[in-house]
């Protein structure tokens, strides 16, 4: 398991990125590229709407690890009281905003949100074999 806390700021995305591309299990994955965009997708909704993304010392961590040939990722916030994780009924193809957990529910074999307590875990599942 690799792990490493971001502060809550757009700089951060760019951040996560980075630091999946270099771990080992996700280097050597099938679908690296997705796992990569699902990571930043996934920072980004913590950024802009949690309290992680809304306090100056706001932060989030980002956890990766490798389970049975799955490959497990999480983002843990800190919550908010007014947004609750969604997939919307209708994804407009043509915007900018509100395609992230769309994303990773088509991408991702599994994925789900959960209130922890620090705030809220959001995670996916990826498999490491295709």
């Amino acid at each position: 398991m690799s792990a490493v806390d971001l502060p809550g700021s757009p700089s951060s995305i760019a951040v996560a990125r980075a630091y999946v591309r270099e771990l080992p299990e996700v280097a050597g994955h099938p679908r690296a590229d997705e796992v990569e965009l699902l990571v930043s997708e996934l920072v980004a909704n913590a950024v802009q709407h949690s309290d992680s993304g809304r306090r100056p010392d706001g932060m989030l961590r980002l956890v990766v690890a490798d389970h049975d040939h799955t490959l497990h990722v999480e983002v843990i916030d800190g919550g908010s009281s007014g947004a609750i994780p969604q997939v919307p009924a209708q994804v407009d193809s043509l915007s900018e905003n509100g395609r992230g957990l769309w994303l990773v529910q088509e991408l991702s074999s599994a994925w789900g949100w959960k209130e922890s307590e620090t705030g809220r875990v959001i995670w996916f599942d990826l498999p490491t074999r295709p």
